[in-house]
This record gives structure tokens, C-alpha cells and sequence, in this order.
């Protein structure tokens, strides 16, 4: 298993050290840009643009952040790279920009968003952007069929599990994918504590961060059950 002390050695600012898209909007570069002269971990989303480069972006559709219509799969790198996040002048960046702006001065935690018919090529995207990259940095998705990509497609780059639920059909899923060579696990911080998350920690000695921690009471039941937090909308 990799050395992933570094994964809870600091707060990781979710999408970056925005505002709560007041004046810094979520995934832009003065929001990394931010969270880097802070000193705090990033982490951030990928998907694919229509040409297969690897975008920062959270959403599939592109209304809520750009105004506009369409999906993030539907258009070009240089479609997306030109349009603009809310209102201000920060455009959608590629991985490569944000790779290029945080340089290795902080920690990346990079979460690769499904987008079933699209994403065949993610991973391996992703990993070849990340070729030659000096700084700490992570993968991590909710979606299984990415996680059992990592592996083969991502050799030597710690990866983890993004995940949620408690059904007992919740927990056998995540069990089955300790079986992918996952290094660390990303869980939604109201659902702790839960079997799998004290399993992975006790027994496999795994690094747990949380999502997504906006209040005092969520930042006490990240350090009772887990490791460290992916935090929004305050500076910790």
C-alpha cells in the first residue's frame, strides 16, 4: 500500500477554496489558487470533454456553473476552456491548468465523475495528464466500474472509493471493491459511523477522509470515526 500520510496531514478545501460561489466559484483557479496559498489539500472533479481531454468541472450538464446549455461530454476542451464560471472572469480549466497552477505545493485528491457512454477513456486520460507530476495526488470515484480501472490504468497512483449509503446492499458493494487494490476511502461524513468505514480503518489500516464537512458537528464526527475532512464554506 502506498504512503498516503500525507492524505489526512491537512484539511482538503472541496472544489477548491471557493466562497460558496459568491466571488470564487468551486473548481475554478482562484479557487485552487486559494486553497494552495492557504495551505490547504484540493480536491477537485474530472470529466471528459467531447475530445477526451481531461476537464475540471463538477456537473454533467453545464446550466448550473456556465449558464449555458448542454453537457460537459457535448463540447470540445476549447469549447469549455472558453466558457465562463458564474459571473466572473475564471474560465473552465483543464487538469493540466490546474496541475500547472498548484505545482506540487499542496496535495491533490482528483475525483474522476462517471458519465456512463463517456468516461471509458477517463482514467487513462487522467493518468497520462498526471505523468511527470511531482506533487502528492490521489484518484478517487464514486463509480465502480472506474475504481476497477485504476489499478491497470493508473498503476502506482494512490486510489480510493468516493462513497455513501448504509442499506446492507450499500455495504456489501463497498466490501466488494477491496477487491480493486483501493489505498483509501472517501465517505459521506452524516453516515458515519458504518461497518465498512470502521472495517477499512481497524482492520486494513486505511486512510478515511469525509464529505462534504460545512459545520462544527460534522468536523467532531470526521475526527471520531475518520482521518480528515473535505470541507466547504469555512476556513478550519
Amino acid at each position: 500500500m502506498p504512503d498516503l500520510d500525507w492524505l489526512a496531514a491537512r484539511p482538503i478545501a472541496h472544489r477548491g477554496l471557493h466562497d460558496m460561489n459568491n466571488t470564487r466559484w468551486e473548481n475554478t483557479l482562484p479557487a485552487f489558487e486559494a486553497a494552495a496559498d492557504a495551505g490547504y489539500s484540493i480536491e477537485c472533479d474530472v470529466h471528459l470533454s467531447s475530445d477526451g481531454v481531461p476537464m475540471v468541472f463538477h456537473d454533467h450538464a453545464l446550466r448550473r456553473l456556465t449558464g449555458q446549455d448542454g453537457t460537459i461530454a457535448g463540447k470540445t476542451a476549447a469549447e469549455m476552456s472558453a466558457l465562463k464560471v458564474g459571473d466572473t472572469a475564471a474560465h473552465v480549466p483543464t487538469l493540466r491548468e490546474m496541475l500547472d497552477l498548484v505545482a506540487g505545493r499542496v496535495p491533490l485528491v482528483i475525483e474522476l465523475k462517471g458519465s456512463e457512454g463517456h468516461d471509458d477513456a477517463l482514467v487513462a486520460r487522467v493518468a497520462e495528464t498526471l505523468e511527470g507530476y511531482s506533487g502528492p495526488v490521489a484518484l478517487m470515484s464514486f463509480e465502480h466500474r472506474l475504481v476497477r480501472q485504476f489499478s491497470r490504468l493508473a498503476p502506482g497512483l494512490p486510489c480510493g472509493l468516493t462513497a455513501e449509503g448504509t442499506a446492507p446492499e450499500a455495504m456489501e458493494a463497498h466490501f466488494s471493491m477491496l477487491a480493486h487494490d483501493i489505498s483509501f476511502v472517501s465517505y459521506a461524513v452524516k453516515e458515519l459511523p458504518n461497518p465498512f468505514v470502521a472495517f477499512v480503518r481497524e482492520r486494513l489500516s486505511m486512510p478515511v477522509i469525509t464529505w462534504t464537512v460545512r459545520d462544527r458537528e460534522a468536523v467532531k464526527r470526521t475526527f471520531a470515526y475518520a482521518d480528515q475532512m473535505t470541507f466547504e464554506g469555512f476556513t478550519p
